[in-house]
């Protein structure tokens, strides 16, 4: 059994990792949807840009399960940014239900025009950390991610997962 860092009788929802990571989330968006608003982009616009930019996602069912966006909604954000020759969308030859996105060179510059302006929140939010402790949190944080993948990968593939139940 693995050691058990939380325990019922002490828990507390606000010194948690799950509350924390989603507060400090919540509280990055209200620092930079401004910012990006009045460079005419909405945060998941450049969610979509940045991921194509960096091979995070290739096509909407990924940016929807990377992101646990809603794929109507998605939808919507992928035609207003065709609308401004920033993607494509190049369906399948052999099956024209598999769309792969791309970003145009007016995508491009698009992503890296608002580059600058999500450093500096970022560069905001971290201004009272040294530069150790900002590796030492990506490192962290990254080691996080990596951990709860690997389980959910795990899970997805045990025997028990897969079991049929009569």
């Amino acid at each position: 059994m693995s050691k058990q860092h939380y325990k019922a009788a002490t828990y507390k929802a606000r010194t948690s990792i799950g509350y924390l990571v989603k507060r400090s989330h919540a509280l990055m968006l209200d620092n930079l949807e401004p910012a990006l608003s009045e460079r005419g982009f909405t945060f998941m616009q450049w969610v979509i840009l940045i991921y194509l930019r960096d091979g995070i996602a290739v096509n909407p069912r990924d940016i929807c399960a990377e992101f646990r966006h809603d794929s109507g909604a998605l939808t919507r954000v992928i035609d207003q940014l065709a609308e401004r020759g920033w993607l494509e969308r190049n369906r399948g030859i052999a099956d024209r239900r598999k769309v792969d996105l791309h970003l145009t060179p007016a995508g491009r510059k698009a992503v890296e025009s608002l580059i600058p302006t999500v450093l500096d929140k970022l560069n905001f939010a971290l201004a009272d950390f040294s530069s150790t402790e900002v590796r030492e949190f990506t490192r962290l944080l990254t080691k996080l991610n990596h951990a709860l993948q690997q389980r959910l990968e795990g899970a997805a593939t045990s025997p028990a997962a897969s079991t049929e139940h009569v």
